[in-house]
């Protein structure tokens, strides 16, 4: 009997159908394939996230690939390597957080292009549009860590626990700036209920 030897085909097929504990656990210990794994798995969930931090810029595919090259060196450190998908999304938080910061304080709300439905009638896009600013104002005049952690959690999907760990604020905290930056949001875009 000859000894069965699994092809490069095979694995690859193997590796991609794993689960993130396993992808994780091998591109942690240097296995570019299981890391490959991990980027078409994520980057999809990644880009759409950014956008959104991002308010649709070019910077998107700058920030997810610099979240997947700063995640193939801190891999290693990855204590649960299950927890793969909430670490790479707080990677690419941080990083689009220091792309805003570093490019101005204020995104221009003009340069954004919002496609338009067929359905849609030009008054119902002015009003989108209208209510679309009027969010992005409100969340320009939220504290900096409301706007934050606001962000992370209704944009992000973020727990109050992964808010708090990224922040390095306790939950408590997390759970204060959330109700104030709902609070003065709701106040503000009353007009738009």
């Amino acid at each position: 009997m000859g000894r069965y030897r699994v092809s490069g085909e095979d694995r690859a097929l193997g590796i991609a159908a794993a689960d993130d504990r396993i992808v994780a656990g091998r591109a942690a210990d240097g296995d570019p394939e299981a890391f490959a794994v991990l980027v078409r798995r994520y980057t999809p969930m990644m880009r759409a996230y950014a956008r959104r931090l991002l308010n649709g810029t070019a910077d998107v595919d700058d920030v997810v690939q610099d979240a997947f090259v700063t995640a193939w060196e801190q891999l290693p450190g990855l204590e649960d390597p299950g927890k793969v998908k909430s670490w790479l999304m707080r990677i690419t938080s941080r990083k689009a957080i220091d792309r805003l910061r570093a490019a101005r304080p204020h995104s221009d709300v003009d340069a954004v292009e919002l496609p338009a439905s067929p359905r849609s009638t030009p008054s119902r896009q002015v009003e989108a549009r209208a209510g679309i600013a009027a969010l992005h104002a409100a969340l320009n005049e939220l504290p900096e860590s409301q706007r934050e952690c606001w962000v992370m959690r209704e944009i992000g999907g973020s727990s109050y626990d992964e808010i708090a760990e990224e922040l390095q604020i306790p939950r408590s905290t997390v759970r204060g700036l959330l109700a104030r930056a709902r609070k003065d949001i709701i106040v503000r875009m009353e007009q738009w209920r």
